[in-house]
């Protein structure tokens, strides 16, 4: 995958489709991340740069419980590639 504002962009999406709201903050979150369960809020540490918004992003999101079927065909796409490559890499 590579690590471009595009990719950024497009994995933006697949929470934002799935009613989570996306917010770039300051903060000392040890992960990069922080996530209310209750509000379907997601904070990102403003601070990262591209690579380490998208790496977090990928980690993330095998982490939410994402509906597939709400998302557009390229944000499916997308989705399923990640946790397809999220299920290799435990098997590994």
């Amino acid at each position: 995958m590579k690590y471009t504002q595009t990719t950024l962009d497009k994995l933006e999406t697949i929470p934002e489709q799935s009613g989570y709201v996306l917010r770039y903050e300051r903060g000392t979150f040890q992960s990069g991340y922080c996530i209310l369960e209750e509000k379907k809020v997601i904070v990102l540490n403003k601070f990262l740069q591209i690579e380490g918004r998208i790496n977090t992003l990928m980690d993330l999101i095998t982490q939410l419980d994402i509906n597939p079927d709400m998302l557009t065909d390229d944000a499916r796409k997308l989705y399923l590639e990640i946790n397809a490559r999220a299920q290799q890499s435990q098997e590994d």
